[in-house]
Protein backbone atom coordinates (compact mmCIF):
# COMPACT_ATOMS: atom_id res chain seq x y z
CA UNK A 1 0.00 0.00 0.00
CA UNK A 2 2.89 2.35 0.69
CA UNK A 3 4.02 2.16 -2.93
CA UNK A 4 0.49 2.59 -4.24
CA UNK A 5 -0.10 5.73 -2.21
CA UNK A 6 3.52 6.90 -2.36
CA UNK A 7 3.28 7.55 1.36
CA UNK A 8 3.59 5.70 4.65
CA UNK A 9 0.96 7.90 6.24
CA UNK A 10 -2.02 6.88 4.11
CA UNK A 11 -1.62 3.13 4.72
CA UNK A 12 -1.42 3.89 8.43
CA UNK A 13 -4.68 5.85 8.20
CA UNK A 14 -6.24 2.95 6.30
CA UNK A 15 -5.04 0.38 8.83
CA UNK A 16 -6.59 2.52 11.54
CA UNK A 17 -9.93 0.97 10.46
CA UNK A 18 -8.96 -2.48 11.76
CA UNK A 19 -9.47 -1.66 15.45
CA UNK A 20 -12.83 -0.15 14.53
CA UNK A 21 -13.84 -3.47 12.97
CA UNK A 22 -12.61 -5.50 15.93
CA UNK A 23 -14.71 -3.38 18.31
CA UNK A 24 -17.86 -4.21 16.37
CA UNK A 25 -16.98 -7.89 16.07
CA UNK A 26 -16.31 -8.27 19.80
CA UNK A 27 -19.49 -6.39 20.62
CA UNK A 28 -21.53 -8.67 18.34
CA UNK A 29 -19.96 -11.78 19.85
CA UNK A 30 -20.70 -10.59 23.38
CA UNK A 31 -24.30 -9.68 22.53
CA UNK A 32 -24.91 -13.03 20.82
CA UNK A 33 -23.21 -15.02 23.57
CA UNK A 34 -20.77 -16.62 21.14
CA UNK A 35 -17.27 -17.57 22.16
CA UNK A 36 -13.97 -17.22 20.34
CA UNK A 37 -13.06 -20.03 17.99
CA UNK A 38 -11.06 -20.68 14.86
CA UNK A 39 -14.13 -19.91 12.76
CA UNK A 40 -14.45 -16.51 14.47
CA UNK A 41 -10.84 -15.72 13.53
CA UNK A 42 -11.59 -16.68 9.92
CA UNK A 43 -14.48 -14.22 10.08
CA UNK A 44 -12.12 -11.56 11.45
CA UNK A 45 -9.75 -12.08 8.52
CA UNK A 46 -12.63 -11.70 6.09
CA UNK A 47 -13.86 -8.64 7.98
CA UNK A 48 -10.45 -6.96 7.90
CA UNK A 49 -10.28 -7.41 4.13
CA UNK A 50 -13.64 -5.75 3.53
CA UNK A 51 -13.03 -2.91 5.99
CA UNK A 52 -9.58 -2.12 4.61
CA UNK A 53 -11.00 -2.11 1.08
CA UNK A 54 -13.61 0.45 2.12
CA UNK A 55 -10.94 2.70 3.59
CA UNK A 56 -8.74 2.34 0.51
CA UNK A 57 -11.64 3.41 -1.69
CA UNK A 58 -12.22 6.48 0.46
CA UNK A 59 -8.59 7.58 0.84
CA UNK A 60 -7.82 6.96 -2.83
CA UNK A 61 -10.70 9.20 -3.92
CA UNK A 62 -9.60 11.96 -1.54
CA UNK A 63 -6.05 11.75 -2.93
CA UNK A 64 -7.36 11.86 -6.52
CA UNK A 65 -9.32 15.00 -5.76
CA UNK A 66 -6.32 16.62 -4.10
CA UNK A 67 -4.17 15.82 -7.14
CA UNK A 68 -6.78 17.64 -9.25
CA UNK A 69 -6.22 20.77 -7.19
CA UNK A 70 -9.11 20.49 -4.71
CA UNK A 71 -8.27 21.70 -1.20
CA UNK A 72 -7.84 19.11 1.57
CA UNK A 73 -11.05 19.83 3.43
CA UNK A 74 -13.17 19.98 0.27
CA UNK A 75 -11.51 16.82 -1.06
CA UNK A 76 -12.36 14.96 2.15
CA UNK A 77 -15.98 16.10 2.02
CA UNK A 78 -16.50 15.39 -1.69
CA UNK A 79 -14.55 12.13 -1.51
CA UNK A 80 -16.68 10.87 1.36
CA UNK A 81 -19.86 11.92 -0.45
CA UNK A 82 -18.90 10.25 -3.71
CA UNK A 83 -17.72 7.01 -2.06
CA UNK A 84 -20.60 6.73 0.41
CA UNK A 85 -22.81 4.79 -2.00
CA UNK A 86 -20.21 2.19 -3.10
CA UNK A 87 -19.17 1.60 0.50
CA UNK A 88 -22.77 1.23 1.70
CA UNK A 89 -23.59 -1.10 -1.22
CA UNK A 90 -20.61 -3.33 -0.48
CA UNK A 91 -21.45 -3.39 3.22
CA UNK A 92 -25.13 -4.17 2.70
CA UNK A 93 -24.29 -6.94 0.24
CA UNK A 94 -21.99 -8.59 2.76
CA UNK A 95 -24.40 -8.07 5.65
CA UNK A 96 -27.37 -9.51 3.76
CA UNK A 97 -25.22 -12.35 2.44
CA UNK A 98 -24.14 -13.38 5.94
CA UNK A 99 -27.57 -12.93 7.54
CA UNK A 100 -28.91 -16.42 6.63
CA UNK A 101 -25.72 -17.97 7.99
CA UNK A 102 -26.03 -16.01 11.23
CA UNK A 103 -29.68 -16.98 11.70
CA UNK A 104 -29.32 -20.62 10.62
CA UNK A 105 -30.36 -23.32 13.07
CA UNK A 106 -29.64 -26.51 11.14
CA UNK A 107 -26.85 -29.03 11.48
CA UNK A 108 -23.46 -27.35 11.86
CA UNK A 109 -24.96 -23.89 12.37
CA UNK A 110 -23.43 -23.59 15.83
CA UNK A 111 -20.00 -23.76 14.19
CA UNK A 112 -20.58 -21.38 11.25
CA UNK A 113 -22.93 -18.88 12.89
CA UNK A 114 -20.24 -17.14 15.00
CA UNK A 115 -18.27 -16.34 11.84
CA UNK A 116 -21.29 -14.61 10.31
CA UNK A 117 -22.04 -12.79 13.56
CA UNK A 118 -18.43 -11.59 13.68
CA UNK A 119 -18.57 -10.24 10.13
CA UNK A 120 -22.00 -8.65 10.53
CA UNK A 121 -21.19 -6.91 13.81
CA UNK A 122 -17.75 -5.78 12.77
CA UNK A 123 -18.87 -4.58 9.37
CA UNK A 124 -21.87 -2.65 10.67
CA UNK A 125 -19.89 -0.79 13.32
CA UNK A 126 -16.75 -0.27 11.26
CA UNK A 127 -18.61 1.08 8.24
CA UNK A 128 -20.25 3.77 10.33
CA UNK A 129 -17.01 4.58 12.11
CA UNK A 130 -14.96 4.44 8.90
CA UNK A 131 -17.15 7.06 7.27
CA UNK A 132 -16.79 9.31 10.31
CA UNK A 133 -13.39 8.60 11.85
CA UNK A 134 -11.17 8.04 8.81
CA UNK A 135 -11.83 11.48 7.25
CA UNK A 136 -11.07 13.07 10.63
CA UNK A 137 -7.86 11.06 11.06
CA UNK A 138 -6.84 11.89 7.48
CA UNK A 139 -7.44 15.59 8.11
CA UNK A 140 -5.41 15.54 11.32
CA UNK A 141 -2.48 13.49 10.06
CA UNK A 142 -1.96 14.57 6.46
CA UNK A 143 0.04 17.77 6.64
CA UNK A 144 1.27 17.88 3.05
CA UNK A 145 0.35 20.98 1.14
CA UNK A 146 -2.26 20.94 -1.61
CA UNK A 147 0.44 22.06 -4.04
CA UNK A 148 2.51 18.93 -3.34
CA UNK A 149 -0.40 16.74 -4.47
CA UNK A 150 -0.82 18.72 -7.68
CA UNK A 151 2.93 18.51 -8.32
CA UNK A 152 2.78 14.69 -8.09
CA UNK A 153 0.70 14.53 -11.26
CA UNK A 154 3.03 16.65 -13.40
CA UNK A 155 5.29 14.61 -15.67
CA UNK A 156 8.99 14.62 -14.89
CA UNK A 157 11.26 16.66 -17.14
CA UNK A 158 14.18 14.33 -17.76
CA UNK A 159 16.10 16.85 -19.83
CA UNK A 160 15.29 15.11 -23.10
CA UNK A 161 15.86 18.30 -25.08
CA UNK A 162 19.47 18.36 -23.91
CA UNK A 163 20.00 14.68 -24.72
CA UNK A 164 18.77 15.14 -28.27
CA UNK A 165 21.16 18.06 -28.87
CA UNK A 166 24.19 16.10 -27.67
CA UNK A 167 23.71 13.32 -30.23
CA UNK A 168 23.99 15.67 -33.22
Amino acid sequence: MASQFESLLHPFVILFTIPLAVVGAVLALVLSGSSLSVVVFIGLILLVGIVVKNAIILIDKVNQLREQGVGKRDAIIHGAESRLRPIIMTTLTALLGFLPLALASGAGAEVRSPMAITVIGGLAVSTLLTLLVIPVVYNLMDRRSDESYVARTKPLDLGQGEAEGSHA
